[in-house]
């Protein structure tokens, strides 16, 4: 007679369904593991992505701060040397004018008493611009010089100036002459400001001839 002994094989077919049912759940929780490692992953390369472009970003500002930085540095150093600047520019320009002054003192006077040479000199007459006698002949003919002028009608005694005022005086033949002094000396370009003082009329001693003594002011411009 022969035996079979069915309970350890159904052990031995429990412990096999059992190993089965093990092994599924295994690769269920190996897929789940590589989900969550895939998200994980994504997830990480995003932020290092938006880290990136933030980075850069505050690069750019960095750079454009520290340029803004450098540039009110730079004005605050020059706005901190403006008055020590201004002095040294008033100071220049204080040494530029007296310079322009001593010259001026120096030949002033000399080109002044050439202009009233040339005033005084037969055919010649006052240093004035062409088209300034053209626009008198045009609107007041009677304030242009007489080019026929004898200029021996008339003569200087006196001549002084202080601080480029002038004074002068003289004799003429008659107030025509010393009109016509006038009117040239008020043309000048080297004059202004020039007045006619009170005349008076003299004897001349040696000829008898009675003249007239005139006396003006006026600024010298040079």
């Amino acid at each position: 007679m022969i035996r079979v002994n069915l309970l350890p094989q159904k052990k031995q077919a429990r412990r096999g369904g059992g190993a089965s049912a093990d092994t599924g759940g295994d690769g269920g929780s190996q897929l789940w593991l590589a989900v969550v490692l895939g998200a994980l992953l994504v997830e990480v390369i995003a932020l290092l992505f938006v880290y990136k472009t933030m980075n850069d970003q505050l690069a750019v500002v960095t750079k454009k701060n520290k340029e803004i930085q450098d540039t009110t540095e730079e004005i605050g150093r020059q706005m901190a040397n403006h008055e020590q600047m201004k002095a040294q520019l008033k100071a220049l320009r204080d040494r530029e004018d007296a310079i322009q002054r001593l010259q001026a003192a120096r030949t002033g006077p000399t080109s002044a008493l050439l202009e009233l040479s040339k005033i005084l000199t037969p055919g010649r007459g006052p240093t004035v611009d062409r088209d300034k006698i053209e626009q008198l002949k045009r609107d007041n003919p009677i304030a242009v010089p007489n080019a026929n002028w004898d200029t021996r009608r008339l003569w200087l005694l006196h001549y002084e100036e202080d601080q480029r005022n002038v004074k002068l005086s003289g004799m003429a033949r008659d107030g025509e002459d010393v009109s016509e002094f006038l009117r040239r000396l008020t043309l000048s370009e080297f004059f202004a400001e020039v007045k006619l003082l009170p005349a008076t009329k003299a004897m001349d001693a040696t000829s008898r001839i009675e003249l007239v003594k005139f006396e003006m002011s006026a600024k010298a411009k040079y």
